[in-house]
């Protein structure tokens, strides 16, 4: 019985890290479609609809989020004045920015800033669970 042991153990699959992850999105159905998603693959989500709260809330705790999930067009602080913030209080998680439309302007800004990627709207589950995968 003990041979069976490390055998088994070399055939099981890798485990993928539990990422804790913050989304904001002003689409409120969008964001709980993502969360529920995440959440199925045991990553938790908090999810907010305007750039302001989320700020509030990392600021609470910068090291509490491995990664920052963003629309660039919101209310009260779009994407772009968020991540500004994000890097000033050096928030050390990943940066997704999604759009359906940045100019080239604003996307040279986002790369400035080190954002880790940006991404085209609308947000396909997928693609991103894959790059979840990856990390």
């Amino acid at each position: 019985m003990s041979e069976l042991a490390p055998e088994k153990a070399q055939t099981a699959p890798k485990r993928r890290k539990a990422l804790r992850i913050m989304h904001v999105d002003d689409m409120r159905q969008l964001c709980e479609i993502v969360r529920q998603s995440l959440s199925q693959d045991g990553h938790t989500v908090e999810s907010f609809s305007d750039g302001a709260s989320a700020l509030e809330r990392i600021k609470e705790d910068p090291a509490a989020f491995d990664l920052f999930i963003s629309d660039h067009h919101m209310p009260r602080m779009n994407g772009l004045e968020v991540v500004h913030e994000l890097r000033r209080i050096a928030f050390g998680g990943k940066i997704f920015i999604y759009s359906s439309e940045i100019d080239e302007e604003v996307n040279a800004v986002y790369l400035t800033l080190k954002v880790d990627m940006v991404l085209p709207k609308p947000i396909v589950l997928p693609e991103l669970k894959q790059l979840l995968a990856e990390f």
